[in-house]
Order: structure tokens, then C-alpha cells, then sequence
């Protein structure tokens, strides 16, 4: 391995930091030996001048370590499977075990007569008593106890579903991005009152089993907020932009002319072809929301919203703080007086004591989410609904938000995750996420992330986890990197998606992985052997020769789709915009007509396996003999191919079939450009037609286009070829 010397690499070994990978073509890629030390760093190990006579002894002294701590840092176990236990403790000392269940109950263990050699630890001789956990431990997070003479010791245990049951029969739901999704009646943007109409319409109508969300994850509340879904102030608490004010029982109480001042000059905006406008949006909800807050009479309100803190706790109290203080002092939270950089400070206290009502207001915005959120999912279930909303877990917070001040402690410095090199984005990405620090997670019982997992459960019948690769190994790369120059750190994933399932278990919720990009080959199988669905994207199915993967090649445990948010809708994909706009933005590495040429050519070879399949006619697959014939034609036809695309999904075996909710009205543009910030309006736009036009969910419900796709994507047409009458464009 060029670059990195034998003791840098073993180190890096040691502390699950790779030296080398294999990329997104197949080849193997060296790190570069500053890359190593950089990660090294933030995970708290010296690399600098590691000696090869040293580097030698580090595995000895990592054994060394484990037999230091009277018992391990924490256990994981799967129910139903029995795990050896071995307890440090100065040979021929006489130790007892107990487990501390999650409710109360203890349950004492029996020292195993195992003999294991003992070794010298600092100079003390040292042994390893045996005991075994039963296999009959419930489920849960519970303690373990060690006492051995004067000594004691507690570690986490943590017991979880071997794996999930899915539900049997297939389902199929809208995947939408809220905020774009508007009515006649929103703000200016889509919210939690329009997605129970999407919710009630697509069921009793259509059939629909399930919508799938973007992140509601909270940003910071103050401007410019940022529109970014997937790069949240907080992972645990709502952004209260979603609230339908309309529905809060307190602004009802308000004037209604007071409320009609603030909400229709964003509701004119509900029709004219421009871009979202959080900031203005937000400034108007809350000025209303403050308004209600001030005005609270009902006791019997005021007594739920109490116990709503109660069952929040100590999280709460600090999202909220974070929040008064982001209206006081601006943001990033860095850049405010040093003695409140802690959120357990005395300064921050008499900031939370001298703000009481500030701090009050954004909890109580949080309680009103949680009520919306909770009367959504109810009128799911009653519209025929099995699984209702899938909520939507981003991979990590920004490092100016509440998240990243409250949990600080376990968060790396010094790196951010992002993703190697891909197909699509060649120059590699930079996410600037804070990264969970391994140990100091470990250290406390993995608390935080549960934390997160569990709120992203609270109010829906499933999750998709963005990236769930990232809970195998993540990207970190250096603060004064290149996103390419970075690598990959191992976690514990056998903690992590344990904690995943036990959390869904308890919510009797479905689990979905975004399990896309450059993988390591036995994560799938690892995934689908636990329960957890995977995510099949149409264009992105190939067999090992590169070709479309026939419909019963195609894997049953997964959510297919078209297309997702990374991508254009169908439309735009189908006409080329992707490579024309990332020709635009300087993201390509290759020739632009070279990758044009690429792109036509799998698109192609898309419309034959349509064609082979019996989903387009012959008679209109003709016209489209070369990649030249292509690009003059399929403009015309795209309403077309999008249902045969979508039958095509429906022919499969995939458990979950999402469509795409801008692919009902032919929408062009995607929602997002990865590797962009500013040079795209990322999360901005709008839902619209073809055209650019707005499209609002009452005409959209009134379009045809949704129940054709709702019918093929079912699997009820997977012998009917789909084309319009004479191979004519649609209307």
C-alpha cells in the first residue's frame, strides 16, 4: 500500500480505519497516509510517528485493554441466542453478575467452569471468570452488573429481534417531498394538513398502502432557513414549518382577519411558477403562532402539553433552549459567547431561566407537530391505510444546529462524512455532517442514537434510512480535504441496526435501508437476512453484463421505484436533463458527449427491455431503432414509457412500489443536484407540469394519470402492453 508504512496501517487496522477500498468501478484505491492520520485524529488515536517495532505490540495491548475493564464496554445480543460473558478481575478473586432488567427485575448469572489462562495487566495478574447470558433475556436495554470484592462494574446490554417480520403482501404508495407539494389552502407550502389529503385521497381511491416522506427533520428557526430535508438542525424534533396553522386550536382563537392578513399573500403563491420561499413562509406562520402561543387559556391543552415534556425529558429542554438562543444570538452557535457553548453551563441555565417563555414557545411548537403528526397517521389507518406514513431518517445533522451543540460529546472533530467517487457524482461529495464518534457512543450506551431512531418512529408505520450503509462504514473526510480524499471508518453495525430493529419492533413498524452506492457485497445479504428492506431504483438494476435486469430477476424484500429525489423525475431522466444540467454545473469528468452517448445508449436499452417485456408496442419500439431516433422522439411519447416503466415495476417482485408523486404530472426537474449548494435551488422547487407550471394536489387527484399508475404499478397489468390508442402522445 504506496504512501502508508506498516505502523500507520496497522493502527488504522486496529481502529477500523481503511487504508484501502474499492471504488465505484471496481478498483482498488490506496488513502492517502495524511487522510489516515487526519481520521485517526478525530477518532482520538496519535498517529503521528508510529513506530513498526510499536505498531507490532498493538494488538497485544489492545487485548491488554479489553482485559483492564472489568466487563466490556456494552453487549449486543440477538433474542433467542445465548453469548459468553467474560468478567476481569484479579485471578482467584471471587466476582458475581447480575442483569438489571430495563423494568426492574435482576436476574442472576452462573459463573460458567471454563478455565482461561490469566495474563499479567500492569503488573497484576489477571483472569477471566466465565459466565453465560441466557437466551431467554426479553428484548430491551438493560444493565449489567459485576461486584467483586471492593470493585464493581455496569456495562449496557443490549438485546435484539434476530430479525423483523414483513408484512406479506405487496404495497404501494406516493413518495413525496411535502414541502413541494402544495394545495389551495397551503402556505405557500406543503404541509401536514396536505398530506393527510394525499393520505385519505390515495387510499380510499387508488388503493394505496402507504406514503413515503422526506425528512421533517427540525432546521434552525431562524433565517435563512435552511431548505435542505436531509441536512437538519435536529434529527429528533420537527420543523414546525410543516404545522397546518389553520389546524392548531389555539390561532382559531385569534382574529380571523388576523390570520387571513398573514396567510393569503402566501396562498396567491400557491400558482405562480416560483421558488419556495421558507424564510417568508416561516416569518408569517410564526408571527401567528407566537400570537396563539401568548393567547393560551384552555387548562385541559395546557395540562397535555405538561405531560408532553414530561415524556420528552431532558431532550426537550435542550432543543428548545438551543432554540431561544438561535433567536438571541444568531447562528453558528460557535460564534456565540464561549460560556454557552455547553448546554449544561450555569450560563446557559440563567440564559433558560431569564428565556422561560422563549424556551416554552419553541417546545410548545414542538407538542403541536407531534399532535398533527399523531392525527395523520390515525386518519391513515382509518382510510384502509396497513402501514401508512414512512418516515424519512436522514444521515446526520449540520454542525451548526441544536443536535450537534446538545450532543457534541458524541460527535467527531475535524471530519465530516460524504461519499467517495460515484457514477454520478465523479469529484466525490461533501456533506458536512459531523460523524458519531465511535467510542464516546459506545461509552454511553449507544443513548443518543436511540434517542434519534425512536422520535423517527413515533409517528408512522415504517422508516427509510438514507444511507443505512453508513451505519457499516462511513466516508469521513478531513476538514482540509478534498471530498475524494477522505476514507472509511467501521462501525459496529451489529449495534447499530440492532438498535434499529428493536426500536421498529416496539413500533411494530416496517424498516426500509437505502442501501445504494459503493457497497460492500455481503451488506445486502447481511440486511435482508435481518428483516430490513432494501431500495431497488429502476435505472440503477443491471444484470453483471450491464444490462436492464429482467422483472424476475429482480429481488422481493426492497422499495422500487422509478426514480428517487437525487435524481430527476422519470420525465426528465427519460429526455437527458441530468446530464445536460450537470454539464451546466461543471460536475462531469468525462466529455459531455461522451457521457451523453453513454446515457442515451442505457436508455435505449431501457425501451427494448420495455418492449421485451410486452409493455410498449412494437409498433411505436420501431420508431425508436437508434439512439439518434431516440432523442428526436421519445420527447413525444414520454407519458408513454413512464406507464410502461411503472408496469414494469408492477411485473416484479418487489415488496414495496413507490411512485414518485412528480412523475403523476410529468415534472422535469429534479429536486435535487448532488455535489451543489447554491449553484442549484436544491429542495426548492416546487411541484409543477411539464411546462413549469404549478400543479396542486386538487388537480392532481382530478388527473387520470394517477390511477393508471396506481393500477399497473399493483401488478393488476403486467400482461397489458401500455401504450395510447395509435401510439399517439397523450394529451
Amino acid at each position: 500500500m504506496t504512501g502508508i508504512d506498516p505502523g500507520l496501517a496497522e493502527l488504522a487496522h486496529l481502529h477500523g480505519v481503511a487504508t484501502s477500498f474499492h471504488d465505484w468501478r471496481g478498483g482498488e484505491r490506496t488513502v492517502s497516509a495524511a487522510a489516515v492520520k487526519s481520521v485517526l485524529r478525530a477518532l482520538g488515536v496519535d498517529a503521528e510517528g508510529v513506530d513498526p517495532d510499536v505498531a507490532a505490540s498493538l494488538p497485544d495491548e489492545r487485548h491488554d485493554n479489553a482485559w483492564r475493564r472489568m466487563l466490556p464496554v456494552y453487549v449486543v445480543t440477538r433474542a433467542g441466542s445465548a453469548v459468553r460473558l467474560g468478567v476481569h478481575v484479579s485471578h482467584g478473586d471471587q466476582v458475581s453478575v447480575a442483569i438489571e432488567l430495563e423494568g426492574g427485575d435482576h436476574i442472576d448469572l452462573v459463573q460458567q467452569m471454563v478455565w482461561i489462562d490469566p495474563r499479567m495487566v500492569d503488573g497484576v495478574l489477571t483472569g477471566e471468570a466465565t459466565f453465560d447470558i441466557p437466551d431467554d433475556v426479553p428484548l430491551g436495554y438493560h444493565q449489567l452488573h459485576a461486584s467483586s470484592g471492593q470493585r464493581t462494574a455496569t456495562a449496557q446490554l443490549i438485546v435484539v429481534p434476530d430479525r423483523l417480520e414483513v408484512a406479506p403482501q405487496r404495497q404501494w404508495g406516493f413518495m413525496v417531498q411535502l414541502y413541494s407539494m402544495r394545495t389551495q389552502t397551503s402556505w405557500g407550502i406543503g404541509d401536514l394538513r396536505d398530506l393527510a389529503q394525499l393520505i385519505t385521497w390515495s387510499a380510499r381511491e387508488l388503493g394505496a398502502g402507504f406514503v413515503l416522506i422526506n425528512p421533517l427533520h427540525a432546521a434552525a428557526p431562524v433565517p435563512p432557513m435552511e431548505p435542505s430535508p436531509y441536512y437538519p438542525s435536529s434529527r429528533r424534533f420537527v420543523n414546525p414549518i410543516y404545522l397546518c396553522v389553520d389546524d392548531v386550536a389555539e390561532v382559531a382563537a385569534l382574529p380571523a382577519a388576523e390570520v387571513s392578513a398573514a396567510a393569503e399573500p402566501l396562498m396567491s403563491r400557491n400558482h405562480v411558477d416560483e421558488l419556495i420561499d421558507r424564510d417568508a413562509i416561516w416569518a408569517a406562520k410564526r408571527s401567528v403562532l407566537e400570537r396563539a402561543f401568548e393567547s393560551r387559556t384552555d387548562a385541559a391543552r395546557a395540562a397535555k402539553f405538561l405531560t408532553y415534556q414530561e415524556e420528552q425529558g431532558a431532550a426537550l429542554v435542550d432543543y428548545a433552549t438551543w432554540c431561544a438562543l438561535a433567536d438571541r444570538f444568531g447562528l453558528p452557535w460557535r460564534e456565540w459567547p464561549t460560556d454557552l457553548h455547553d448546554p449544561h453551563s450555569a450560563a446557559v441555565v440563567a440564559f433558560r431561566d431569564e428565556a422561560v417563555e422563549r424556551v416554552q414557545f419553541h417546545a410548545w411548537l414542538q407538542w403541536l407537530c407531534a399532535e398533527q403528526l399523531t392525527k395523520v397517521q390515525a386518519q391513515a389507518t382509518a382510510a384502509g391505510m396497513s402501514l401508512g406514513v414512512l418516515n424519512d431518517l436522514a444521515v446526520g445533522v449540520s454542525p451548526e444546529g441544536a443536535d450537534s451543540w446538545a450532543l457534541q460529546s458524541v460527535l467527531a472533530d475535524g471530519v465530516v462524512l460524504g461519499a467517495p467517487a460515484d457514477m454520478y457524482n465523479q469529484q466525490g461529495q461533501r456533506w458536512n455532517l459531523p460523524p458519531w464518534q465511535p467510542s464516546a457512543l459506545a461509552a454511553e450506551g449507544f443513548r443518543s442514537f436511540r434517542d434519534v431512531v425512536r422520535a423517527s418512529f413515533a409517528h408512522g408505520g415504517g422508516l427509510r434510512v438514507d444511507h443505512i450503509l453508513g451505519l457499516f462504514r462511513q466516508w469521513w473526510v478531513p476538514d482540509d480535504a478534498l471530498p475524494a480524499d477522505g476514507t472509511y471508518v467501521r462501525l459496529d453495525h451489529e449495534a447499530m441496526v440492532g438498535i434499529l430493529l428493536l426500536e421498529a419492533h416496539r413500533a411494530d413498524a416496517l424498516l426500509v435501508g437505502e442501501d445504494l452506492g459503493n457497497i460492500e457485497w455481503w451488506v445486502r445479504d447481511y440486511l435482508r437476512s435481518r428483516g430490513i428492506l432494501g431500495t431497488s431504483i429502476l435505472w440503477f438494476e443491471h444484470d453483471h453484463e450491464g444490462r436492464p435486469l429482467p422483472p424476475d430477476a429482480w429481488r422481493e424484500l426492497c422499495l422500487a421505484s422509478v426514480t428517487t429525489h437525487d435524481i430527476p423525475p422519470a420525465a426528465g431522466y427519460l429526455t437527458g436533463q441530468h446530464v445536460e444540467l450537470r454539464n451546466e454545473l461543471g460536475l462531469l469528468e468525462r466529455p459531455v458527449d461522451e457521457v451523453r452517448a453513454a446515457d442515451e445508449a442505457e436508455r435505449f436499452h431501457w425501451l427494448r427491455a420495455l418492449g421485451d417485456a410486452g409493455l410498449i408496442s412494437p409498433s411505436l419500439l420501431a420508431t425508436w431503432s437508434s439512439t439518434a431516433e431516440l432523442r428526436m422522439h421519445l420527447d413525444a411519447h414520454v407519458d408513454t414509457v413512464i406507464e410502461a416503466l411503472h408496469a414494469y415495476l408492477g411485473a416484479t417482485a418487489a415488496r414495496l412500489i413507490g411512485v414518485y408523486l412528480p412523475d403523476v404530472v410529468g415534472d422535469r426537474r429534479p429536486i435535487n443536484q448532488p455535489g451543489t449548494v447554491d449553484e442549484y435551488p436544491n429542495w426548492r422547487v416546487p411541484m409543477a407540469d411539464a411546462g413549469g407550471r404549478p400543479v396542486l394536489l386538487d388537480d392532481l387527484m382530478a388527473a387520470p394519470t394517477a390511477r393508471r399508475l396506481a393500477q399497473v404499478v399493483a401488478g393488476g397489468s403486467r400482461s397489458v402492453t401500455v401504450a395510447s390508442s395509435g401510439d399517439q402522445p397523450r394529451s
